[in-house]
């Protein structure tokens, strides 16, 4: 089965849902990721640009996926650009992956971008064109940074109700988080290594498994 994983920035995906990739890596599925938004100058440098994008190769090599996608957007900005052009461009990922499971950023999180892809991925999986894309279940992850700084709202909540035992691949989603040195923070900050394994222990313990990832069921169709 294909898996595509919506990054907004590129550690998205491993903070959100990285030990389930690796778990669907293990049993035989074929990761796919698209990144929504990239650094452009003259926000960031070019040496700070490269940087990023020597990060997400290593990355992607790190989960082996089968494809990747940047569509290149402006990061922190995308609440300024026409909601069509985020979505015709997630709408061509996900015509050519195919994927079985989609994985997406929480729609309530603190960043403007987690919330207009959110959007904008929502908008190509209406119910009705899931079965035609090849699409059966839709998954929003938490990011750490993200979802739990947003404001104590409640159409903000992540409530989760999806869980993934991610006890055999805590590990190594921390070491290949440890691949992003533009964006690992130290302990005791929300990227750091004992937040990361504290939160994976917390939804383990809420369904009785040592580590696991947590996540909203947007949408599934049997």
């Amino acid at each position: 089965m294909n898996i595509l994983a919506i990054s907004v920035h590129p550690d998205d995906e491993t903070l959100g849902c990285g030990g389930t990739l690796l778990r669907h890596l293990a049993e035989g599925d074929k990761i796919h990721w698209v990144i929504a938004t990239q650094a452009h100058p003259p926000q960031w440098s070019q040496e700070v640009i490269d940087r990023k994008a020597a990060e997400v190769e290593a990355v992607a090599k790190a989960y082996s996926m089968q494809s990747l996608h940047k569509l290149g957007l402006p990061t922190t900005r995308l609440d300024t650009l026409p909601l069509g052009e985020v979505i015709n461009g997630l709408r061509k990922v996900i015509e050519q992956v195919s994927p079985g499971v989609v994985y997406l950023p929480h729609h309530g999180d603190v960043h403007t971008d987690h919330h207009v892809v959110f959007q904008a991925t929502f908008s190509v999986l209406k119910a009705f064109y899931m079965r035609t894309l090849g699409v059966r279940r839709v998954l929003s992850y938490e990011t750490l940074s993200s979802t739990e700084a947003a404001a104590p709202l409640a159409f903000r909540a992540f409530v989760p109700n999806v869980y993934s035992d991610t006890t055999p691949h805590l590990d190594r989603k921390i070491e290949i988080m440890g691949l992003y040195a533009s964006e690992c923070q130290p302990d005791p900050l929300p990227r750091g290594p004992a937040a990361i394994r504290a939160l994976a222990r917390f939804r383990g313990a809420t369904v009785g498994v040592e580590y696991a990832e947590a996540f909203m069921l947007v949408r599934e169709v049997l």
